[in-house]
C-alpha cells in the first residue's frame, strides 16, 4: 500500500524525476505554455506553483528597495539551473501574479496521443493565456460585426464600374494586338 507516499514516480529514478520536473518548469517559465503528458503536467504544476509563490513573496518583501532577496533567487536557481528562467520568474511573472492568492497554472486535457495513447495535456500560466485572449478578441469582433450590419450597396453601380474597367482593358488589349501586328509588318519589310 502507498500510505503517505504522495506524488507520481513517472517511471524514473529520483534524480531523473527531479531533472525532468526542472526541465518542464524552465520550459513553462520561458514559454508560458507547454504540452506534455497529464501525469507530468500535474507533477510539474505542483513544483511551479511553489516556485512562483517563493518568487512572489521575495518580490513582495523587496518592494521598492534596491536590495534584492538573493537567498530566494539562489534557492530557485538551485532547482531550475537556468539564469534566464530565474530572471523571468522574478522580474516578469512574480509581479504579474502578485494579486493572485494561488492557482497560477492550469492543466487542460487534450485527449490521447496518436502514437502511444498517452493522455496529453497543456500546462499553462493562467495570467499568460495568449491563445484564449486572441479567441476572445475574435469572438468580440464577430459579435460587434453582427450587430452593426451595414446596408447592402446597390448592384447596378458596381456593374457599371466593372463594365467600364472591362471596356478599358479591352481597348488596351486591342492596342497591344495592333502594335504587335505593326511590328511584324515592319520586320517583314526590313527583310524584303
Amino acid at each position: 500500500m502507498r500510505h503517505g507516499n504522495a506524488g507520481r514516480k513517472l517511471g524514473r529514478t529520483k534524480s531523473h524525476r527531479k531533472a525532468t520536473l526542472s526541465a518542464l518548469s524552465v520550459s513553462l517559465i520561458r514559454h508560458k505554455k507547454i504540452r506534455t503528458t497529464t501525469a507530468k503536467a500535474k507533477e510539474a504544476r505542483m513544483v511551479v506553483e511553489k516556485l512562483i509563490t517563493r518568487a512572489k513573496r521575495a518580490v513582495g518583501k523587496e518592494g521598492d528597495a534596491k536590495q534584492k532577496d538573493v537567498h530566494a533567487r539562489r534557492e530557485v536557481f538551485s532547482f531550475l539551473r537556468d539564469r534566464e528562467a530565474v530572471t523571468t520568474l522574478f522580474n516578469d511573472i512574480a509581479p504579474k501574479v502578485a494579486g493572485r492568492a494561488g492557482g497560477y497554472t492550469r492543466v487542460v486535457k487534450l485527449g490521447q496521443r496518436q502514437g502511444d495513447g498517452a493522455e496529453v495535456a497543456i500546462l499553462e500560466l493562467v495570467d499568460y493565456n495568449v491563445g484564449q485572449e486572441k479567441a476572445a478578441a475574435k469572438a468580440k469582433a464577430k459579435t460587434a460585426a453582427g450587430r452593426k450590419r451595414a446596408p447592402k450597396k446597390a448592384k447596378p453601380e458596381t456593374t457599371k464600374k466593372t463594365e467600364e474597367a472591362k471596356a478599358e482593358s479591352g481597348e488596351a488589349a486591342e492596342t497591344t494586338e495592333q502594335s504587335g501586328a505593326d511590328a511584324k509588318e515592319s520586320d517583314s519589310k526590313e527583310t524584303a
